[in-house]
């Protein structure tokens, strides 16, 4: 599953259909044009808890997994803790693999 999800998040990033980084996902997420959140496990508490609070009032999922350098592997760029999904029928595949269907 880990590897899968990785995976298919590699190729969402290579469809354009990723944003990176705490401001570019905010934004996103404020424009209603984002349908998953991936937060590292490093990320800081007051940033998973602030995406939190928007997700669940935007109704956008979010999961909170993986290090900030599988993240980062996975994208090619270094130093990732947030990640936006802007592209419906990924993100509801990212959620299918993640969910181990």
């Amino acid at each position: 599953m880990k590897d899968k999800f990785i995976s298919f998040l590699g190729i969402t990033k290579k469809a354009g259909k990723v944003v990176e980084g705490y401001n570019k996902c905010e934004e996103i997420l404020k424009k209603n044009s984002c349908y998953l959140i991936i937060v590292s496990q490093e990320a800081s508490s007051n940033t998973r808890e602030k995406f939190e609070r928007i997700c669940n009032n935007k109704k956008v999922p979010i999961i909170v997994a993986y290090s900030s350098q599988e993240l980062s592997y996975a994208l090619g760029k270094e130093g990732l803790n947030v990640i936006g999904v802007k592209d419906s029928s990924m993100a509801n595949r990212l959620l299918q693999l993640w969910n181990g269907s």
